[in-house]
């Protein structure tokens, strides 16, 4: 089954997975859209799809949703005429066939408890069962998201408070989220019980900020108080914060692919520094898995950490033998296959001048279809590289995540079906290496036979839930009688 060459619309950036959304809010703060406009800048690594803002100011809600980037969605200024104290904001990344305006978010609605605005980072493994039961009773959707199943979870619950509705729905949703729902007089947040997804807390002076990332913080001046505890929902109004632990004790499974490839380097999350884990996983790949080489390259952006730490353990330098054109979308006009076949290379290109002659240590974070490892090699290659010998700063990516990251399927995983030396020889690298599952946890401070409190399911296959859409009939029936 040898690799496939790119079809027309894909670039090098499909063969990685992609994180599907990043989830920003601010209350307490007279500019509180315009903050999170440039807070939601800080996540934009996170979904480059769709972005929105939505903001309250006591009695009325304004938003504004568009396609694409931030500075394409909000083109026409649109931030200035979103007034109020308090904001929630999103950016997305859409799944195939789903990047429409109707499932950009926040969403929002209008119950018979007010307005309600509501932004999600994450999925919902149980949401096709509770949608077609909510359709079954009556419910309309307007879009494909499973953010809007909340929503209908909400306006159906018949307590008196929206906390209390909020909370009875979270009891029946399954997966992994953040979310944040705003009303015209609360902020209300929520972190799933595993952990799986991040969110963190902030002040800026008298206000309170949430973010996926503690990086969004840094850019508006805000201040980092701590992570939101998993199973934690937090309520934020004029009487200032309240803090609702998680109801019953629940074993951590924080996403890895967070520190390995998602967030940007300057965030911490849950207490480790992301730069400083990438590091240490390079330094491991040096010491577990050398190899005669030049130089040490990252593939940008990355992987950048990873080479460091590799360089440092190996004393072999640290080059920048790859280059990223940081201009180019994600959606772009491609070139004809014709061009294509030619070497037209629009996303990265091989600096010659330095790896001309040279062994070659290639540092990436995963290997996921193999076609990008394949491309990038080809690469260096084409550029006089010697020998190129690939080590790669996680295990090998076997099964597909169902917690928020967009992934290939199963079948089009190269490691699913192919062993190392198999991979190697398909991405044409001379010699190839992963870190383990062990290895990588180490990289953390954990160490064999530890209770690890990260879900690493994407190498090994062992999901920390249910995996309820395998099963969607039968899942239909278990929400019978749970939803209201």
């Amino acid at each position: 089954m040898p690799l496939r060459e790119y079809g027309e619309g894909e670039c090098l950036a499909d063969d990685k997975p992609k994180e599907e959304c990043g989830v920003f809010a601010i209350y307490g703060h007279e500019r509180a859209a315009e903050l999170t406009y440039y807070a939601l800048f800080a996540l934009q690594h996170r979904g480059q799809e769709a972005a929105g803002i939505a903001s309250v100011d006591g009695e009325r809600m304004y938003s504004h949703r568009g396609l694409g980037l931030l500075t394409d969605a909000f083109a026409k200024g649109q931030v200035s005429e979103l007034l109020g104290h308090a904001a929630i904001g999103h950016v997305r990344y859409s799944t195939a066939g789903s990047n429409t305006l109707q499932n950009a978010q926040p969403m929002t609605f209008t119950t018979h408890q007010g307005n309600l605005a509501v932004a999600h980072n994450g999925n919902l493994v149980n949401a096709h069962a509770l949608r077609v039961l909510l359709e079954r009773q009556g419910s309309l959707f307007q879009s494909t998201s499973d953010s809007e199943v909340v929503a209908h979870l909400i306006a159906r619950a018949a307590y008196p408070t929206l906390l209390e509705n909020v909370q009875d729905s979270l009891r029946v949703i399954k997966g992994g989220y953040a979310y944040l729902f705003l009303s015209d007089h609360q902020l209300i947040a929520a972190r799933d019980p595993l952990g799986l997804r991040p969110l963190a807390l902030g002040r800026l002076g008298d206000a309170y900020v949430l973010s996926s990332e503690s990086c969004a913080f840094e850019t508006i001046g805000a201040t980092f108080v701590r992570d939101v505890e998993p199973g934690e929902t937090l309520v934020i109004d004029s009487g200032g914060l309240t803090s609702y632990p998680a109801a019953h004790a629940t074993q951590r499974a924080m996403c890895t692919f967070e520190h390995i490839y998602f967030a940007r380097p300057d965030s911490d999350i849950d207490g480790w520094n992301v730069h400083s884990v990438r590091k240490r996983l390079g330094r491991i790949l040096a010491e577990k898995y050398p190899a005669d080489g030049d130089i040490v390259i990252g593939v940008p952006d990355s992987s950048i950490s990873a080479a460091s730490g590799y360089a440092e353990q190996s004393g072999i330098p640290l080059e920048m033998g790859l280059v990223k054109n940081k201009y180019i979308a994600r959606t772009f006009i491609q070139p004809s296959d014709e061009l294509r076949q030619s070497g037209v290379r629009l996303k990265l290109n091989a600096v010659r001048s330095v790896v001309e002659g040279k062994r070659v240590i290639l540092i990436d974070d995963s290997i996921v279809r193999g076609t990008t490892s394949r491309r990038i090699v080809s690469l260096l290659r084409d550029a006089g590289a010697r020998e190129v010998h690939v080590r790669i700063s996680s295990p090998p990516y076997t099964s597909s995540c169902h917690y928020g990251i967009d992934t290939s399927s199963k079948g089009q995983l190269i490691a699913s079906t192919y062993s190392v030396d198999e991979i190697c020889q398909e991405i044409g690298a001379d010699s190839l290496a992963f870190l383990t599952v062990e290895e990588l946890m180490s990289a953390f401070g954990f160490k064999a036979g530890d209770r690890y409190p990260f879900c690493n399911a994407c190498f090994t296959g062992r999901y920390p839930t249910e995996v309820y859409e395998v099963n969607k009939l039968q899942n239909e029936e278990r929400v019978q009688g749970v939803v209201r």
